[in-house]
């Protein structure tokens, strides 16, 4: 990313190339730079990259008793219709790292408690589905001096905690899993935890005691997790039904499953959506996560640096089915405007052409 001699620019009187740098797209860009390079620095470059299509019966913590088809889409890496909101990301991690993780230290524990950034747990459950693994990494955990769990903590931010008046489901889940792995990790019954919600706009925060229920943890924990196993072994498209009503509101995939604005629904993981318009960054790593991913004329348009390392779709006709290699079709890149067939132009009749990705599986298959 180029620099912009300041100086210079004023001595010039050109004050409105500075304002013109500090922009969404030039700030958006450094973010991300910024990002990677911290990713290097800390050893976790493996965050620059896509993620790998993980195994049907390996589980996040922090995706239980969420939408199946949701968690399916972005497990196996499904081009996202919406950029990562970001600025949550980041108002969550510092609420965590240095409001909550000090208040615990300075404020909570004892003189002989201690209070560790996150513990990993990696554990298996038997279920239907076969051998469940459950892997992930707590939030702060209070410890004793021989560095042993005590009580965990789960730490979430909302805009605003008013209104709150009992944990979220899923972070109940979520802490039941870091239970039962810390659990079995250190041979010892961790059956508290402390889920504590912080508010994004106030700072004021509210918490709330959990006591890991047993039927809980079996029936609908593990449940969901074994009902998730068996869709993905048997490549079956989980329905559209959200375990809660904002799901769908906050999805990355609502147009391909078919609560957005498309004229989709029930499609499979793999092809971006024609005639849709995707971030360059979502775009991008689609096409890093998938080897056989092909461009659609929209995004070449949008972003024609993209289609040096990437095909294109060729041009197809709704109605007669003809297709045209991309750069033989003039078109001013308005989505409302899709070019037209020139083979049922010259029959007299009209038929949009668009660039074709989905793939032949996509009305069920994942």
């Amino acid at each position: 990313m180029a620099e912009v001699d300041v100086v210079e620019q004023i001595e010039n009187g050109d004050i409105a190339s500075v304002v013109d740098t500090i922009s969404t797209d030039r700030f958006r860009e450094w973010f991300h730079e910024r990002q990677y390079r911290q990713n290097i620095e800390e050893g976790k470059a493996y965050f620059n990259g896509p993620s790998p299509i993980s195994d049907p019966q390996r589980h996040s913590p922090s995706q239980l008793l969420q939408c199946h088809r949701k968690i399916t889409y972005r497990q196996c890496n499904a081009p996202e219709e919406s950029r990562d909101p970001n600025g949550i990301f980041w108002i969550g991690s510092r609420f965590e790292e240095e409001l909550a993780l000090p208040f615990f230290k300075e404020a909570v524990v004892g003189d002989d408690e201690y209070v560790t950034n996150s513990i990993w747990v990696d554990f298996t459950a038997k279920t239907q589905a076969g051998e469940l693994q459950i892997k992930g990494a707590t939030d702060p955990v209070i410890v004793d001096s021989d560095a042993k769990p005590l009580l965990l903590t789960e730490i979430k931010t909302k805009d605003s905690v008013e209104h709150v008046q009992s944990p979220n489901t899923h972070h109940r889940a979520q802490a039941h899993a870091y239970m039962r792995g810390l659990s079995e990790k250190y041979d010892r019954n961790v059956s508290e935890a402390v889920i504590l919600y912080g508010s994004r706009k106030t700072l004021d925060v509210k918490a709330f005691n959990v006591d890991f229920d047993p039927w809980f943890w079996r029936e609908s924990v593990l449940g969901w997790a074994e009902q998730h196993s068996m869709y993905r072994l048997n490549e079956e498209l989980p329905p559209a039904d959200p375990e809660f009503n904002w799901e769908c509101q906050f999805c990355s995939f609502k147009g391909r499953c078919g609560r957005g604005d498309t004229i989709y629904e029930d499609l499979g993981t793999k092809g971006f959506l024609p005639h849709h318009e995707y971030p360059k960054e979502k775009a991008n790593a689609y096409l890093e996560a998938h080897d056989d991913g092909k461009l659609t004329p929209t995004l070449v348009h949008r972003y024609p640096e993209l289609a040096d390392d990437a095909e294109v779709h060729d041009w197809r006709c709704t109605r007669c089915c003809e297709t045209y290699p991309y750069e033989s079709v003039t078109w001013n890149g308005e989505i409302s405007e899709p070019p037209q067939c020139p083979r049922c132009t010259d029959n007299g009749e009209t038929a949009p052409l668009r660039g074709d990705s989905i793939c032949p599986q996509s009305s069920g298959g994942v």
